[in-house]
Protein backbone atom coordinates (compact mmCIF):
# COMPACT_ATOMS: atom_id res chain seq x y z
CA UNK A 1 0.00 0.00 0.00
CA UNK A 2 1.26 3.84 -0.88
CA UNK A 3 2.69 5.50 1.87
CA UNK A 4 0.27 8.34 2.03
CA UNK A 5 -3.07 5.71 1.89
CA UNK A 6 -2.00 4.54 4.63
CA UNK A 7 -2.59 7.56 6.44
CA UNK A 8 -5.88 7.88 5.94
CA UNK A 9 -7.87 6.83 9.79
CA UNK A 10 -11.20 4.93 9.78
CA UNK A 11 -14.51 6.53 9.46
CA UNK A 12 -17.06 6.44 11.65
CA UNK A 13 -19.83 4.81 9.85
CA UNK A 14 -17.94 2.92 7.01
CA UNK A 15 -16.83 -0.29 6.76
CA UNK A 16 -13.25 -1.33 8.22
CA UNK A 17 -10.77 0.34 5.76
CA UNK A 18 -12.61 1.77 3.64
CA UNK A 19 -10.81 5.06 3.53
CA UNK A 20 -7.43 3.43 3.01
CA UNK A 21 -8.75 1.52 -0.06
CA UNK A 22 -9.81 4.89 -1.27
CA UNK A 23 -7.08 6.28 -0.82
CA UNK A 24 -5.17 3.65 -2.44
CA UNK A 25 -7.27 3.83 -5.47
CA UNK A 26 -7.05 7.47 -5.87
CA UNK A 27 -3.00 7.29 -5.28
CA UNK A 28 -2.57 4.56 -8.21
CA UNK A 29 -4.51 6.42 -10.71
CA UNK A 30 -2.46 9.67 -9.70
CA UNK A 31 0.52 7.47 -10.31
CA UNK A 32 -0.42 6.37 -13.36
CA UNK A 33 -0.79 10.06 -14.75
CA UNK A 34 2.40 10.99 -13.28
CA UNK A 35 0.92 13.11 -9.99
CA UNK A 36 1.31 12.05 -6.73
CA UNK A 37 -0.99 12.67 -3.47
CA UNK A 38 -0.44 16.04 -1.98
CA UNK A 39 -0.79 17.05 1.03
CA UNK A 40 -4.28 19.46 -0.54
CA UNK A 41 -5.79 16.81 -2.60
CA UNK A 42 -5.50 14.33 0.67
CA UNK A 43 -7.02 17.10 2.73
CA UNK A 44 -9.80 17.26 -0.42
CA UNK A 45 -10.29 13.37 -0.55
CA UNK A 46 -10.56 13.30 3.71
CA UNK A 47 -13.24 16.35 3.47
CA UNK A 48 -15.11 13.99 1.19
CA UNK A 49 -15.20 11.12 2.88
CA UNK A 50 -16.50 12.36 5.97
CA UNK A 51 -19.61 13.69 4.87
CA UNK A 52 -22.78 12.26 3.85
CA UNK A 53 -23.36 15.06 1.90
CA UNK A 54 -23.57 15.77 -1.90
CA UNK A 55 -21.00 18.80 -2.21
CA UNK A 56 -20.25 21.15 -4.52
CA UNK A 57 -16.56 22.71 -5.92
CA UNK A 58 -17.78 25.85 -3.73
CA UNK A 59 -18.63 23.85 -0.27
CA UNK A 60 -15.52 21.64 -0.95
CA UNK A 61 -13.05 25.07 -1.59
CA UNK A 62 -15.06 26.96 1.32
CA UNK A 63 -14.22 24.36 3.62
CA UNK A 64 -10.57 23.81 2.75
CA UNK A 65 -9.19 27.53 1.80
CA UNK A 66 -8.32 28.49 5.07
CA UNK A 67 -5.84 25.32 4.67
CA UNK A 68 -4.19 26.30 1.76
CA UNK A 69 -6.83 24.54 -0.64
CA UNK A 70 -7.07 26.25 -3.92
CA UNK A 71 -10.41 26.87 -6.14
CA UNK A 72 -8.49 25.22 -9.29
CA UNK A 73 -6.87 22.41 -7.21
CA UNK A 74 -10.60 21.31 -5.95
CA UNK A 75 -11.61 21.65 -9.53
CA UNK A 76 -9.07 19.12 -10.57
CA UNK A 77 -9.07 17.10 -7.55
CA UNK A 78 -12.82 16.50 -8.19
CA UNK A 79 -12.42 15.70 -11.65
CA UNK A 80 -9.71 12.84 -11.09
CA UNK A 81 -11.20 11.52 -8.84
CA UNK A 82 -14.25 11.05 -11.05
CA UNK A 83 -12.77 10.05 -13.74
CA UNK A 84 -10.93 7.41 -11.88
CA UNK A 85 -14.27 5.83 -10.48
CA UNK A 86 -14.78 7.34 -6.68
CA UNK A 87 -16.56 10.73 -7.04
CA UNK A 88 -19.91 10.54 -8.79
CA UNK A 89 -21.63 14.15 -9.96
CA UNK A 90 -24.69 14.74 -9.48
CA UNK A 91 -26.26 17.76 -11.22
CA UNK A 92 -28.76 19.93 -9.89
CA UNK A 93 -31.70 21.95 -11.73
CA UNK A 94 -29.58 25.19 -11.94
CA UNK A 95 -26.33 23.53 -13.28
CA UNK A 96 -24.16 23.24 -10.06
CA UNK A 97 -22.71 20.01 -9.66
CA UNK A 98 -22.01 18.03 -6.35
CA UNK A 99 -19.88 15.34 -5.84
CA UNK A 100 -19.98 11.80 -3.22
CA UNK A 101 -17.28 9.11 -2.94
CA UNK A 102 -19.29 6.25 -4.44
CA UNK A 103 -17.24 3.41 -4.32
CA UNK A 104 -18.35 0.38 -2.12
CA UNK A 105 -21.71 1.87 -2.37
CA UNK A 106 -24.99 0.07 -3.61
CA UNK A 107 -25.88 1.52 -7.01
CA UNK A 108 -28.66 4.93 -6.56
CA UNK A 109 -30.33 7.29 -8.17
CA UNK A 110 -31.34 10.68 -6.97
CA UNK A 111 -34.48 12.84 -6.38
CA UNK A 112 -33.37 16.20 -6.88
CA UNK A 113 -35.65 19.27 -5.23
CA UNK A 114 -35.51 22.25 -7.56
CA UNK A 115 -36.41 24.90 -5.20
CA UNK A 116 -34.26 24.10 -2.00
CA UNK A 117 -31.55 21.26 -4.03
CA UNK A 118 -32.20 18.28 -1.36
CA UNK A 119 -31.03 15.09 -2.82
CA UNK A 120 -32.84 11.74 -1.92
CA UNK A 121 -31.11 8.96 -2.75
CA UNK A 122 -33.18 5.95 -3.90
CA UNK A 123 -32.52 3.17 -4.85
CA UNK A 124 -35.08 1.25 -7.66
CA UNK A 125 -34.22 -2.16 -8.24
CA UNK A 126 -37.04 -3.11 -10.63
CA UNK A 127 -35.96 0.19 -13.03
CA UNK A 128 -32.81 -1.76 -12.97
CA UNK A 129 -33.98 -4.85 -13.90
CA UNK A 130 -35.80 -2.97 -16.90
CA UNK A 131 -32.35 -0.89 -18.04
CA UNK A 132 -30.43 -4.19 -18.15
CA UNK A 133 -33.03 -6.24 -19.66
CA UNK A 134 -33.73 -3.26 -22.49
CA UNK A 135 -29.84 -3.35 -23.27
CA UNK A 136 -29.66 -7.00 -23.61
CA UNK A 137 -32.26 -6.87 -26.04
CA UNK A 138 -30.57 -3.85 -28.20
CA UNK A 139 -27.40 -5.53 -28.10
CA UNK A 140 -26.62 -2.50 -26.02
CA UNK A 141 -23.35 -3.23 -23.39
CA UNK A 142 -23.94 -0.28 -20.67
CA UNK A 143 -20.40 1.33 -19.11
CA UNK A 144 -22.51 3.38 -16.91
CA UNK A 145 -25.76 5.68 -16.23
CA UNK A 146 -26.90 7.65 -13.58
CA UNK A 147 -30.72 8.81 -13.22
CA UNK A 148 -31.92 12.01 -11.51
CA UNK A 149 -35.37 13.36 -11.61
CA UNK A 150 -36.15 16.96 -10.62
CA UNK A 151 -38.86 17.72 -8.76
CA UNK A 152 -40.05 19.60 -5.78
CA UNK A 153 -39.38 17.54 -2.28
CA UNK A 154 -42.46 16.87 0.21
CA UNK A 155 -41.21 20.17 2.31
CA UNK A 156 -40.82 22.47 -0.29
CA UNK A 157 -44.66 21.17 -1.74
CA UNK A 158 -46.29 21.68 2.44
CA UNK A 159 -44.79 25.22 2.20
CA UNK A 160 -46.35 25.65 -1.30
CA UNK A 161 -43.00 27.68 -2.97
Amino acid sequence: MNARAKEFTELPGKTPGYAQRVAEVFTDHLAKNGLRMTRQRERILTYLLATDKHLSLEEVYNALRKNGVGRATVFRTLKMLEECGLAERITEANGTSRYEIGLERPHHDHLICVDCGYIQEVRWPDLEKIQARSCRELGFEPKWHRHEVFGRCARCRRKGT
